[in-house]
């Protein structure tokens, strides 16, 4: 199985979209999973269901930071591989915007509240599972050809 597949897999599980692509690479982290999973659980829904950044980009930014941040030679490259890896999301979905993203979908998007139930009525409405998909297979790529 992929790390995409895995992302998948743990967003169909309950994770959030932002854990659902860190829980992916979790083995490559030096950080406990249990801290990596609080530390993702806010990005979920855009930051908090508020609709903003896509918690599946926040999960695969994230994880480039923990991985390459110390080998960087200042903040501008690990700048520069932020902004490779979502202009390659951005490329594929249009947006790195919750909402915007959203907004394609059959549902009009919600700021706020509880997260609906995830069904089989859910994941054919909502992009949620492949845009998860889509940020791990970018990080994954990436791995792969450094």
């Amino acid at each position: 199985m992929t790390r995409a597949e895995q992302a998948r897999e743990f967003f169909k599980q309950g994770y959030t979209c932002s854990q659902a692509v860190a829980l992916a690479f979790a083995d490559l982290c030096k950080i406990d999973t249990e801290e990596l999973k609080n530390m993702m659980l806010p990005f979920g829904g855009g930051i908090a269901r508020l609709r903003l950044t896509c918690g599946a980009v926040s999960g695969m930014v994230a994880i480039s930071g923990l991985l390459f941040g110390n080998e960087t030679e200042n903040k501008l490259k690990m700048y520069e591989l932020t902004r490779a890896l979502c202009e390659k999301f951005q490329e594929k979905n249009g947006s790195l915007i919750c909402a915007e993203l959203l907004s394609g979908a059959s549902i009009k998007p919600t700021v706020g509240g509880a997260p609906e139930e995830r069904n089989e009525q859910y994941y054919k409405k909502r992009p949620c599972h492949e845009l998860v998909y889509d940020a791990a297979e970018i990080l994954e790529n990436y791995l792969s050809n450094k």
